[in-house]
Formats: C-alpha cells, structure tokens, sequence
C-alpha cells in the first residue's frame, strides 16, 4: 500500500472518530464545538491533499482508461452533493444545536460520509495503489 493511500484512510479514521466523538458529547458544550471544527477542518485538509495529490494521478490514467474516467466522474459528482451537506452541516451548527433535528442532520452527514469513505478506499484508493505498483 502507497504511503498517501495509508496516510488517507488514516485521515478517514480521524474524522470519523472525531465526529463519532462530536455526535456523543453534544454541540451545546465547549469541547463539542471545538471538535465540530477540528472535523471541518480535518475533512477540508484531507479534501485538499486528495485534489493535489491523489485525483492528478488518477486523472492521467483516466486518458487512457475510459472505465476509470467515468468512476471519476461519478465520485466527483457524488463529491458536489456531499461537500454541500458537509458545508451546510458545518455552517448551521457552527454555535451549537441539540435535539432531533442535530440527531437527524449529524445522522445524515455521518451515513454519507461513512459510505464515500468506503467507496473511496474499495474503489479510487485500489486503483492508485495498482497504478503506484
């Protein structure tokens, strides 16, 4: 395995514990909304270093491989809509919320983000280490 693909899932783990952690604590407290941040500002860092480092690689395989450029194309779509609800997320909780609404809201983000995660490491992270060999 790529030392970026290990460094990858290792920035997967670390958002959902963070968030995991976030979602026990509640928003309404201090240490709650620190951590809402540090996950924003986990995800958005590992979002940067997968454009600069990891999609260009793909990105030149894809010119050769039809099949790999639409798997691209459907991850980055898929990436526009769970950026927005990621952002949305961020934004509306950034002083705190609590209740069934913040359980409904958080539910939603972690499922998307839990399943992009494994997608992303079955698919695109198999793919880089396979064209890294």
């Amino acid at each position: 395995m790529s030392n970026l693909v290990e460094e990858l899932k290792q920035e997967h783990k670390v958002i959902t514990d963070v968030l995991s952690k976030v979602n026990s604590l509640g928003i309404a407290s201090p240490e709650g909304q620190k951590l809402l941040l540090d996950a924003k500002n986990g995800l958005l860092a590992h979002l940067n270093k997968e454009d600069r480092q990891l999609y260009p690689v793909l990105r030149r395989e894809a010119e050769k491989e039809i099949e790999l450029k639409n798997i691209l194309d459907n991850f980055a779509k898929d990436m526009e809509g769970i950026s927005k609800m990621a952002l949305d997320f961020f934004e509306k909780y950034k002083d705190g919320g609590s209740g069934f609404e913040f359980g409904k809201d958080f539910g939603r983000l972690f499922s998307s983000l839990s399943m992009r995660i494994l997608k992303e490491e079955k698919i695109l992270y198999a793919k880089y280490n396979e064209i890294m060999k």
